[in-house]
């Protein structure tokens, strides 16, 4: 028994270092996965891999003078990226990508066997979140009169939270897993409300965060978004007040044409018509009194 624990404590003691590190960071930037808390010995070979099925990436062997780097493989995603220390081991990993996201394993093996895993999380740097207004369900809705409805949206975004917020309070939030996907989350808001509205969209390490004015864009929803009940009020006169002006223009083209009419028939009753009658005086004188001959013109009135 006493040999069993023996060989227990040594199986132990060679095998140190059995740990791991979490890592989070965004897109673009740089991280140096370190060995600072294992004693690295000068005939000791260093492998770095990566993912499940420990694609070797680096690998260090000062005693056989190699210190090679594999940014080939699984698929290309670490060409060009990969930096090795030769004195110290530390890998780094440059201009990363959410590709890049995994386990990574530090194996040492020599006198001792030693090793330590890196996750690494790599989350797409935020959008800024877009609010816009909805002035067809603001005018659609029965509260349409003295409500605005709001919505706030972001593209292309993987791991994060959208929400509204009002001052310091949550009032609704909507979370998604996939990558390279679309979020929008709806707010309805009174005109007059002056309280402090936000619209966040979050991480584990970073936000981005758009504030709600009110004025700028729910009294102008307002205005182009009036109700149905609304519109029938203002449209009811106009039309009312339009059939009478046109009935009015009517009536005096038709009165002004019947003056007219009477005008011109008033002319031809007052037309009068003569008709000349001729008699000769002193037929009976001689030829010589031809010349004091006169003509009488009767006018009668038809």
């Amino acid at each position: 028994m006493f040999h069993m624990y023996i060989l227990f404590c040594m199986c132990w003691w060679s095998l140190i270092g059995v740990f791991g590190e979490t890592v989070s960071l965004m897109e673009g930037d740089s991280v140096t996965l370190n060995t600072d808390n294992i004693k690295i010995y000068e005939d000791d070979e260093i492998l770095w891999n990566f993912g499940a099925e420990k694609f070797i990436l680096a690998k260090i062997n000062r005693e056989a003078g190699v210190f090679s780097i594999f940014d080939d493989v699984p698929d290309g995603r670490f060409r060009d990226r990969l930096k090795l220390d030769k004195q110290t081991g530390s890998l780094t990993i440059t201009n990363i990508t959410t590709q890049h996201t995994g386990d990574y394993q530090l194996q040492i093996s020599g006198v001792k066997l030693s090793s330590k895993t890196f996750s690494v999380s790599v989350y797409a740097r935020l959008p800024v979140p877009n609010i816009t207004r909805d002035c067809s369900s603001s005018s659609s809705s029965s509260s349409g009169s003295s409500y605005c409805s709001l919505v706030c949206s972001v593209v292309n975004v993987g791991h994060v939270t959208l929400s509204w917020n009002k001052g310091n309070s949550l009032l609704s939030s909507i979370s998604v897993s996939d990558l390279s996907i679309s979020l929008s989350l709806p707010l309805e808001v009174e005109y007059q409300d002056k309280n402090s509205y936000s619209c966040v969209i979050n991480n584990p390490i970073s936000n981005q965060t758009t504030h709600l004015n009110i004025t700028e864009l729910c009294h102008t929803c307002a205005d182009q978004g009036l109700p149905l009940s609304y519109l029938v009020v203002i449209s009811v006169p106009v039309a009312v007040s339009l059939l009478i002006v046109a009935a009015v223009v009517i009536f005096w083209i038709y009165k002004k044409y019947r003056k007219t009419d009477q005008e011109v028939q008033t002319r031809d009753d007052e037309i009068t018509y003569t008709e000349a009658v001729f008699y000769k005086r002193n037929a009976h004188k001689s030829n010589k009194n031809k010349d004091e001959h006169v003509d009488y013109t009767c006018c009668l009135e038809k």
